[in-house]
């Protein structure tokens, strides 16, 4: 399957996918998803494409999200299997890139946001630049930290996962190489010409003697209130702290998190604490953040949270639990294994 909103080639010895929807901020479709999962598959094969070169046109993003439109014109006429389907085949995609058996480079310039971190934050050699913002946004729209992200946020440095999946706050290049949302900060003049070696080469080690020690990143000032704030398994915990401190950052963190579906942040604090847990796989994320999103449309936020941001924008969102007052047996049905329904990764 092929999209006409990518540049799919071979240029030497690199396979190189190009989002081309710079528009739309290289918002991912589902036909883009399927067609990336289709090349990952033929060039795992092919002999003659020694790495992966996924890259953007446009300076203003890598990704920033998917294609939400038709996720709500057929949620809100009750029809909740296109979700289901989409995000089903999208994790797919997303865990091999995670396991793919040859390098993949990705350039994320500007907004890499939702569905962009699943396309841009799994590859072996993450590239950001001066531009790079790197955000899980989910909570946001009534959904969690998904395609992945709740893993990399879980093995982010301290309590910084939980404090990002339920803020959305923006990362810049050296707060997400720091969190490990990304690997190697490169100026963006230098990209061409990292990007032209390794096409010559298949070499990988023309990206490493080019990168460069990136700058201090913003959230770096607030570390130490991030781990004390956010050391509990709820939201509920958390939200205590946050209120008990009279600090200008958690009163600003309290803002933010006001804005967000409760139920959201709530399952997003509890996939993340499932997932520090032993030794958990991009394939355990996956699996928990489908048991939400599969429910998300029917039982969730989701709906709601795309009126109030894209449809009327009226960004006034009537969230269940508005009180902020989560009810745990809330989250465990929305995290509840899915059964004949459970995500698999057949090809």
């Amino acid at each position: 399957m092929l999209s006409n909103d990518l540049n799919v080639r071979v240029e030497g010895r690199a396979g190189r996918i190009t989002l081309t929807r710079p528009k739309a901020l290289n918002a991912m479709t589902y036909d883009m998803c399927m067609a990336i999962d289709t090349i990952l598959r033929l060039w795992r094969e092919e002999e003659h494409v020694a790495l992966v070169v996924i890259d953007a046109e446009g300076d203003k993003a890598f990704c920033a999200g998917g294609d939400i439109a038709e996720l709500y014109a057929t949620g809100t006429k009750g029809d909740f299997s296109y979700g289901r389907t989409f995000w089903r085949d999208e994790y797919r995609m997303n865990a091999m890139l995670a396991d793919y058996p040859k390098p993949v480079v990705s350039l994320m310039q500007g907004f890499t946001m939702g569905g962009g971190v699943g396309i841009g934050c799994h590859g072996s050699h993450r590239v950001v630049d001066d531009s790079s913002r790197i955000a899980m946004p989910e909570c946001g729209i009534g959904l969690v930290p998904d395609v992945g992200g709740s893993l990399l946020l879980a093995r982010a440095p301290g309590n910084l996962g939980a404090y990002l999946g339920t803020t959305a706050a923006r990362m810049d290049a050296g707060d997400a190489i720091h969190a490990g949302f990304a690997d190697h900060y490169v100026p963006r003049e230098r990209w061409s010409e990292f990007v032209e070696l390794l096409e010559a080469s298949g070499d990988i080690s023309h990206l490493l003697r080019l990168a460069e020690t990136p700058p201090r990143g913003a959230l770096s000032p607030h570390r130490d209130a991030i781990d004390r704030l956010f050391a509990t398994p709820s939201l509920h915990g958390v939200l205590e702290r946050l209120r008990a401190d009279d600090s200008d950052f958690a009163e600003d963190t309290l803002r933010v998190m006001a804005r967000n579906s409760p139920l959201s942040m709530a399952c997003a604090i509890e996939t993340i604490h499932r997932l520090q847990a032993g030794e958990t796989t991009i394939r355990d994320a996956l699996d928990l953040e489908y048991r939400f999103t599969s429910r998300a449309m029917e039982h969730g936020d989701f709906l709601e949270g795309i009126r109030a941001a894209i449809i009327d924008k009226d960004r006034n969102p009537r969230w269940q639990y508005a009180d902020m007052d989560v009810p745990a047996d809330a989250v465990a049905r929305m995290l509840a294994p899915l059964g004949t329904d459970t995500l698999n990764f057949d090809d």
